[in-house]
């Protein structure tokens, strides 16, 4: 039984490289379709995504083993470390050179959201909620991730967009978290309950979202300037759903309130940071190449 928790830690470590992996692959070919072609039809005809979609589907398996074997608050936490994973990949077939003040703002980044989930260690609540619970936040939360689409598909610079666009895949992918629970205890109930619950249908789509969204933030910018607002996305959507409709609690009080408030401050900053590092650094590269050429 001893051994149970360094298994877990192996799973869990070995999903955020997986996790990693296919987050560079699936940027790298997202990136390599041309703005205005059709990126789902040019997706599906690509192996290197097929090899991220694999790729994700492998970390999900890791994941799920580590949690059944290990704790939430060991296990998500290192799932984080995906990010200071997937930035040295990124970096190696990219050609653009991670700067040591980037290094430091992806530190600090995964730092501050393995506080914000080991602090914060929110209490499991009821998956039950009737629609007129889940209306307002929902609206909310969706409100949010339409306007941080509308500001990706504008004609900012590709560092904001692709951190607009990765902080609504982000929060899409929340919403989906919310109501797994749910949808996963009707199973046990037959098909018939899950197909006519409109909590299936409403998990089926803000996963499809998310994952569009996602694919069109790796699309218009570097995988550092979406990756970290995704990351830190999800979470905090999906803990704010589940504080405000599923009757979840942060377990803290006192001075951990104030932890986890300047850990979700840092996780801001750090990812507005980071995003406009490396998109200044993209620039740089390309104007380089240009005059070289």
């Amino acid at each position: 039984m001893g051994d149970l928790p360094l298994i877990s830690v192996l799973c869990a470590l070995l999903a955020a490289l997986l996790f990693a992996c296919a987050s560079v692959a699936q940027q790298r070919a997202a990136s390599a379709v041309p703005e205005g072609e059709a990126l789902v039809a040019s997706l599906i005809r690509s192996p290197r995504w097929w090899a991220g979609l694999i790729g994700d589907g492998g970390g999900y398996v890791m994941q799920a083993v580590a949690l059944s074997l290990g704790s939430v608050l060991v296990v998500q936490p290192l799932i984080v470390t995906s990010l200071l994973f997937a930035l040295p990949l990124s970096a190696k077939f990219s050609g653009i050179r991670i700067t040591r003040s980037a290094w430091s703002l992806a530190i600090m980044l995964a730092i501050s959201l393995a506080i914000f989930l080991v602090v914060g260690d929110p209490t499991e609540g009821d998956s039950n909620a009737p629609w007129s619970d889940w209306a307002v936040p929902l609206t909310i939360t969706v409100a949010v991730a339409v306007i941080a689409t509308i500001g990706g598909l504008s004609k900012l610079d590709g560092g904001w967009r692709a951190l607009l666009l990765g902080s609504a895949a982000g929060i899409f992918y929340g919403v989906a978290v919310a109501f797994t629970k749910y949808v996963t205890n009707l199973l046990g109930h037959g098909v018939v309950g899950v197909i006519s619950a409109w909590q299936t249908w409403a998990l089926i789509a803000s996963g499809a979202i998310g994952v569009y969204l996602q694919q069109r933030a790796f699309q218009v910018g570097p995988l550092s300037a979406s990756l970290p607002a995704l990351t830190i996305g999800e979470p905090i959507a999906a803990i704010f759903l589940g504080m405000t409709v599923l009757d979840e609690r942060l377990r803290v009080d006192g001075p951990g309130i104030a932890l986890i408030g300047c850990a979700v401050a840092v996780m801001i900053m750090t990812t507005i940071a980071l995003s406009r590092s490396q998109a200044r650094d993209t620039e740089g590269a390309t104007a380089e190449s240009t005059v070289g050429s």
